[in-house]
């Protein structure tokens, strides 16, 4: 499949626009997850990438984002981030949303998801888990579904196990606490927690599901994507454009991240990395997953997430 062309994309955000134009913009309401998955969207802000691309953008931070289907839906929001699960069960309920743009992406390099115990925790392998409690930010996102892929192809029992939801720099203190007995976390959460004195990886997680997979999208409504061809294929171009920037710039995107996410990014902590393409192969991996859990019923392509007005020629 041909990709979207990178230098039309840079084309689109280098343009020059008018002071007229940028004031006469409509406000783009985006919100995104004060964390390193949904750095891009930080970066275009800091950069002035939205506003060189003549989108005018007000842009927050949301700490569930899973509130953001329903913000995007009803109007409050007009672009939102979340996991690729998120986006795809929400439009399996017949929610019209579609991705205008990728986000961060898993690669098997750079384990950024992992289950994590206490360092003197008689949990070793898959089956210790069975019966136990397991935090997970939400019952949505992709550590929790990547944490019941590896239980399962590992001699596990995901079914067995009671999952609860906690945010995730919670979830050593409710280990030690007793509460829950292991936690599936993500960056920064999981180097925070290997690092300190009390915790240990179990196992990185997303491995079982694919060596490579689209983590995130950004997501708006169907409506909105047909309304507004020319914007989402502008927030398009910017995405990627600043997510090249992140990839290449680790030290400058750091200061940004820390800036807008509120959390301090140690040096040589292990970071997401972003997609520079529209490639929506790059989310089947999680829909294969999400079919054989019988989350998705039968097997759904991943084009069909995308808005068509960004898929233009692929």
């Amino acid at each position: 499949m041909r990709r979207f062309a990178f230098a039309a994309l840079v084309a689109l955000v280098l343009a020059p626009v008018s002071s007229a134009a940028q004031n006469t913009s409509p406000t783009i309401f985006v919100a995104a997850p004060p964390n390193d998955s949904a750095g891009p969207l930080f970066y275009a802000q800091d950069l002035g990438m939205y506003k060189k691309a003549g989108l005018n953008v007000s842009l927050q931070s949301l700490e569930n984002p899973g509130t953001s289907v329903a913000a995007v839906v009803g109007g409050s929001l007009t672009i939102g981030t979340l996991t690729i699960p998120g986006i795809a069960i929400a439009r399996a309920k017949g929610v019209p949303i579609v991705i205008i743009a990728p986000g961060s992406v898993y690669s098997s390099a750079a384990p950024t998801s992992g289950i994590i115990v206490l360092k003197d925790s008689p949990i070793k392998k898959a089956s210790d888990l069975n019966g136990k409690t397991i935090a997970t930010r939400d019952l949505s996102n992709m550590s929790f579904y990547g944490a019941k892929t590896w239980i399962d192809k590992h001699g596990g029992d995901s079914k067995s196990i009671k999952w609860v939801e906690i945010n995730e720099t919670a979830t050593v203190p409710a280990m030690l606490a007793g509460r829950v007995d292991a936690a599936s976390v993500s960056e920064p959460a999981l180097d925070d927690a290997i690092h300190g004195p009390n915790a240990r990886m179990l196992a990185p997680v997303y491995d079982a599901i694919a060596n490579r997979f689209l983590i995130s999208g950004v997501f708006t409504t169907e409506e909105y994507a047909k309304a507004h061809p020319d914007i989402v294929r502008k927030f398009a171009a910017v995405m990627i454009s600043a997510a090249a920037w992140g990839n290449k710039n680790r030290a400058l995107s750091a200061k940004i991240l820390e800036k807008y996410a509120g959390v301090p990014v140690k040096p040589g902590a292990t970071r997401v990395s972003y997609a520079e393409r529209i490639n929506p192969a790059d989310a089947q991996p999680v829909l294969d997953m999400l079919a054989q859990y019988g989350v998705l019923k039968g097997q759904i392509k991943a084009a069909d997430l995308f808005a068509p007005e960004v898929m233009t020629g692929l």
